[in-house]
């Protein structure tokens, strides 16, 4: 845990290794394509693929694993660009590598439907290992990437066969440093060794406002190295001095590494390196004239890359596409020796569940009464003995958050192959490391804390859902009914706010049945993250045959008839989700007495019953039945569309209060008798 500096002495070792001329050429050819990219958009971030192309080239031309043919290659290094305002320096060296990005969409920077957009974002530009923009979510992906390449060389690798050995690359800037999800994310990393881990820190002491000294004055290497980090202090644009400290941190197996790059910048900027005005800026015409002539770059030629350095980069390129033949060869001789671990192996690759993954699902036969947070767990037990890729985890919440997987161990430095990870109270760090887990490929993420807690995660949530990645979040105590914890603990707008991110899907189970259906959806979703919102408090288990009650199967269309009518076409719809259901059934009963005919909709997931048909949507909602009446312990707005003008929300506008749960439901009027006021007020 020592804090290392470049001294001259260890810049003279080797200083023959490295053509830093070529090298140069290299970076400044980056420069340039990221200068003509910008002026082109008039948009974007010019200073840091000019503070940072000097450390990035040596990365990719001498350490970076890769295969630009085969993006997706098990064991290639990651490498993520966290500081993603600079993303024309990962664009400019995704075309110069190889990828497929061409000249052309560079040119088209910031533009509509081109494959460089402002921000990185994964599964649209080749080679982009994540998204990122908002600052140090990237970072934290590539914590949970380490923790996946050394769960899988645990549970995978052999004596004989070395199939995952690769690391995670990051480039990081001040702005991911001061974020708080950053200091939650490396402090677990340094907890956990992940020596496999190398982030370099643009260190250019400018932020938007202007220098950090305004806000920013702690030693930022004494902080990590507190964190259980290898620390080091380079000059940035001093290749070598870059070349070294990164073999110097692969080296250092049993700690993540921080190499503070000291940079400018806007380097080779006359004008504006140094200062704020360049890093969200074009430099404009003259600037960029005057830049390209320091810098040695044509100033009557736009995008322009040098003979020699393609050739360059192709060289470095071959050198992947060798290294990933001899992975293919080990890969090959693995698959002889160990036939089963290869089979289970490109089953998780590929992210299929196994055929009987389903087989012991609990049925709760002869069970009266469960919180969904417990049928939750015991759903978790099921699965876990079938779905190798299970890997769990919790805020330090998982005895009441029932994750735990039972019988396995807990990941730790010393131990690797386990199957879940104690994030500690770390929400939001826990949030984007599941998003590394699921990106990296291999892991089946899940996680648990409170539903009141996903506040503290929403931002990784939010890219989850932007990057389709299939994270299951377990949000227990769900409403006023955790009762005496109050109003702080009470979620009341959560629910609907959870419900607005476009392609997450939230789903609040009714009873422990309609719990394994909810898990059940979960699992077979692979394109988008689902929110699990459960009860801390115990329901009635629902004995659909014995009362005639819709089959909880039907949950997979988010909304559906629990119980009906003997008329078609009923007078009354009750529809409610999670607790508030087994409200609307006694109040059905209550309403039967009066000769009502009434119709109770469970709808565990509303956006999802919207994504359905129109025609299921009529047959569980008829238009002509206008007496319609939601009930939902939280907050009402999302409801309006499926109640109509006409139809009452019983709901949450207010927070809650502490008291025992029924006395809560009692005092906010969630009573089978309090629904039947609102009918007879119609």
């Amino acid at each position: 845990m020592r804090m290392e500096n470049a001294t001259a002495e260890t810049k003279r070792k080797s200083r023959s290794l490295l053509n830093v001329d070529r090298l140069r050429k290299i970076a400044n050819t980056v420069r340039g394509l990221a200068i003509d990219a910008i002026q082109r958009a008039n948009s974007g971030h010019p200073g840091l693929p000019l503070g940072m192309a000097d450390a990035a080239v040596v990365l990719w031309m001498h350490h970076l694993k890769h295969h630009p043919g085969d993006p997706e290659w098990p064991d290639r290094d990651r490498f993520v660009l966290s500081a993603g305002h600079g993303s024309m320096l990962l664009y400019a060296l995704l075309h110069l590598f190889g990828y497929d990005l061409s000249l052309e969409e560079l040119k088209r920077f910031r533009q509509l439907d081109s494959k460089t957009p402002g921000h990185p974002e994964f599964g649209h530009t080749p080679g982009v290992e994540t998204t990122t923009g908002p600052l140090g979510q990237g970072i934290a992906n590539a914590v949970g990437m380490a923790i996946a390449e050394k769960w899988l060389a645990a549970k995978y690798n052999t004596k004989e066969f070395t199939l995952f050995d690769h690391y995670t690359y990051v480039i990081a800037s001040d702005g991911d440093l001061m974020e708080g999800i950053s200091h939650e994310a490396c402090s677990l990393a340094g907890h956990l060794g992940l020596g496999k881990l190398i982030v370099l820190y643009d260190d250019n002491a400018i932020s938007i406002d202007g220098s950090t000294e305004l806000a920013f004055t702690e030693d930022t290497l004494k902080r990590f190295r507190a964190y259980g980090w290898h620390v080091q202090r380079v000059d940035g644009h001093d290749m070598q001095a870059v070349d070294e400290a990164i073999t110097r941190a692969k080296r250092c197996t049993g700690q993540p590494s921080l190499i503070a790059c000291r940079t400018v910048i806007g380097f080779g900027s006359p004008n504006r390196a140094g200062t704020a005005k360049v890093h969200g800026e074009p430099l404009g015409e003259e600037e960029a004239r005057l830049t390209k002539v320091r810098l040695g770059l044509p100033v009557d030629r736009d995008f322009h890359i040098p003979d020699e350095v393609q050739r360059e980069c192709e060289g470095a390129k071959e050198r992947g596409v060798l290294q990933h033949s001899r992975w293919q060869e080990i890969l090959e001789l693995y698959s002889r020796a160990y036939p089963g671990l290869y089979e289970e192996l490109l089953q998780i690759l590929a992210r299929k569940l196994p055929p009987d993954w389903d087989d012991d699902l609990p049925d709760f036969a002869g069970q009266s009464v469960m919180a969904t947070r417990a049928a939750s767990g015991a759903v978790i037990q099921a699965v876990a003995r079938k779905i190798p890729d299970l890997v769990g985890g919790s805020a330090d919440l998982s005895g009441s958050n029932n994750t735990l997987i039972k019988g396995e161990p807990a990941i730790s430095r010393h131990r690797f192959n386990g199957r879940y990870i104690h994030f500690g109270v770390r929400e939001h760090a826990m949030g984007a490391i599941l998003n590394g887990l699921s990106l990296h490929r291999g892991v089946r993420p899940y996680a648990g804390t409170f539903l009141v807690f996903s506040d503290y995660m929403r931002p990784a949530i939010r890219l989850a859902a932007m990057m389709k990645q299939p994270v299951i979040y377990v949000f227990t105590h769900d409403s006023i009914g955790l009762g005496e914890d109050g109003p702080t603990h009470q979620p009341v707008e959560h629910l609907s706010s959870l419900r607005l991110i476009p392609n997450l899907l939230t789903i609040r189970p009714a009873d422990a049945i309609e719990t394994v259906e909810a898990w059940r959806v979960a699992l077979q979703r692979m394109d988008g993250p689902t929110a699990l919102i459960l009860t801390r408090q115990k329901l009635p288990i629902l004995q659909r045959e014995k009362q005639g009650y819709g089959s909880a199967r039907l949950l997979k269309y988010g909304g559906y008839i629990l119980s009906d009518c003997e008329e078609k076409t009923p007078e009354i719809i009750l529809m409610a989700s999670g607790s508030e259901v087994h409200i609307a059934l006694q109040a059905k009963q209550l309403l039967q007495q009066e000769g009502r005919q009434v119709r109770v909709v469970s709808m565990p997931s509303p956006e999802l019953f919207l994504r359905q048909s129109e025609d299921y949507r009529r047959h569980v909602l008829p238009q002509e039945c206008r007496i319609r009446i939601a009930i939902e312990a939280g907050a009402t707005p999302f409801w309006r569309q499926l109640v109509g003008e006409q139809g009452k929300i019983l709901g949450l506008d207010r927070f809650g209060a502490s008291a025992p749960y029924q006395r809560l439901y009692e005092a906010f009027g969630f009573t089978a008798e309090n629904v039947v006021e609102l009918v007879r007020s119609f």
